[in-house]
């Protein structure tokens, strides 16, 4: 890998390990739905002129089914979910949750698809989801208002992640990077609006919220997914994933400096754990091989 792709995914992963930190901190002055809203809506406004410039706006038409479908499972539900569960949990925990997506990934392809899964991969699911237990057993309190059900919310959240990256590659899989960026962000917009108006918050949120909610939609969304898009062209899909493996530790670092959130240990070795088992489940660790001598 270039020194120009290392760093563009290691920043790739510092945005998105922010992500949680300006949810974590912009969630409780908006409300889920509003901020997700100027999210994508942001986010929506920085990709559309680039779509206009490289004239392939007319794919959204030609394509209109499969980014509505794209856009709401890789952009509207999960966004939500996420940005619910941030009101219950930390910025850490979340980033880390958010690394099994590739086991979600891994997991719909053997059963949807029917891709093998190899030895190294069926551990690696096993041992990823090893690891959300450990992270999920001292904080899971499924009373009202008590983080088990933020962590549920977080699961599903990736279990869309997943399942958008198949329907990805189903249902756009020849359309331009730039056209499924935009077009998701501009779907999710549209349908999330009318929710954005009805729980509206009634007290205007703070600048610094505010300030949060832009960042999230300009830097976290539309800069991260252009990065992203430039990584699998770069590098291919199979290593630009491997960004994932990092968003843990960025959130970790963001949460502790700028919230000053509790990291134990049991969080460290759950974290460890997960990373692990998506490591194997996505084949970036190998196990290995016997050769005959």
């Amino acid at each position: 890998m270039r020194m120009r792709d290392l760093c563009d995914l290691v920043l790739l992963a510092a945005l998105w390990g922010g992500s949680f930190l300006f949810m974590r901190y912009a969630a409780p002055a908006f409300g889920p739905l509003p901020l997700i809203w100027l999210r994508v809506a942001v986010a929506a406004a920085c990709l559309a002129p680039l779509l206009l410039l490289r004239r392939q706006a007319g794919a959204l038409r030609e394509h209109a089914f499969g980014i509505v479908v794209v856009g709401v499972f890789s952009s509207a539900l999960p966004f939500v979910l996420i940005a619910w569960a941030m009101l219950s949990i930390t910025a850490g925990l979340g980033s880390i949750l958010n690394a099994t997506v590739p086991i979600f990934t891994a997991l719909i392809g053997a059963v949807w698809l029917r891709e093998r899964l190899g030895a190294a991969r069926a551990a690696g699911l096993v041992v990823g989801f090893v690891g959300v237990l450990v992270l999920a057993a001292g904080q899971a309190d499924f009373k009202p208002g008590g983080s088990g059900w933020a962590i549920i919310a977080m699961l599903l959240a990736t279990l869309s992640y997943g399942l958008a990256a198949h329907l990805t590659r189903r249902l756009l899989g020849e359309v331009p990077a730039l056209v499924s960026a935009a077009g998701s962000q501009i779907i999710a917009a549209i349908l999330l609006t009318p929710l954005a108006l009805w729980f509206w918050p009634a007290e205007s949120p703070g600048h610094l919220a505010w300030a949060a909610a832009i960042a999230l939609g300009v830097g976290c969304t539309a800069i991260a997914f252009l990065i992203f898009f430039r990584l699998i062209a770069n590098v291919g899909a199979a290593r630009a994933v491997t960004v994932t493996f990092l968003i843990p530790l960025f959130g970790i670092i963001w949460g502790s400096i700028f919230l000053a959130e509790r990291l134990d240990a049991r969080m460290l070795f759950g974290g460890a754990i997960v990373v692990l088992g998506t490591a194997l489940a996505t084949g970036v660790l190998r196990w290995p091989s016997r050769r005959p001598a």
